[in-house]
């Protein structure tokens, strides 16, 4: 069993790890914070499907506030740090509940990106509508704004696990 662990606690770091360096490489970089990558988060959840829900909440949320230190200069608002790192990442985990096959691995991805999708709406709804042009409902800026980098990064993460989910899975079980 503790073979096991250790094997978990090595993944999980290698998956962080890798999380960390496709966020340096930026496609897009919005001016008050989110970027379109190639996959940031395809390690993550790629881990997340592979040892579940409740080890890829844990390693999500350790990567979220990986992100906040390393590059958390949009905000020092507790909210914020709650919505955009520990909760906004975190929830990248959820993919793992949902890793009973393909499909569920598909839907369990989206889910999760759609889940940090909510949660930088959130942020940016209460703790930077201030950004919001004059007379636009902050909520309604904020579902936009987040959507121009949240829709591609969903659409990349997706395609990525799609293509990769199998041969992974089919390397690992022999």
């Amino acid at each position: 069993m503790k073979n096991n662990k250790t094997k978990m606690l090595a993944e999980a770091g290698v998956m962080i790890a890798l999380s960390q360096i496709l966020s340096y490489i930026k496609f897009i970089q919005m001016p008050q914070g989110g970027t379109v990558t190639p996959g940031s988060m395809v390690p993550i959840i790629l881990f997340a499907l592979l040892w579940g829900g409740k080890y890829g909440m844990m390693a999500s949320v350790t990567y979220g506030i990986l992100q906040f230190i390393l590059g958390g200069a949009f905000t020092l608002h507790p909210l914020s740090i709650l919505l955009d790192y520990l909760l906004g990442f975190g929830v990248l985990g959820v993919a793992g509940f949902f890793n009973k096959n393909f499909k569920s691995s598909i839907f369990g991805t989206m889910l999760a990106v759609f889940l940090r999708y909510i949660s930088s709406f959130l942020s940016g709804w209460l703790v930077f509508g201030m950004y919001a042009p004059e007379g636009m409902a902050p909520w309604l800026y904020s579902l936009g704004y987040n959507a121009t980098y949240m829709i591609p990064e969903l659409i990349i993460t997706t395609i990525v696990i799609a293509l990769i989910y199998k041969p992974i899975r089919n390397a690992l079980q022999k």
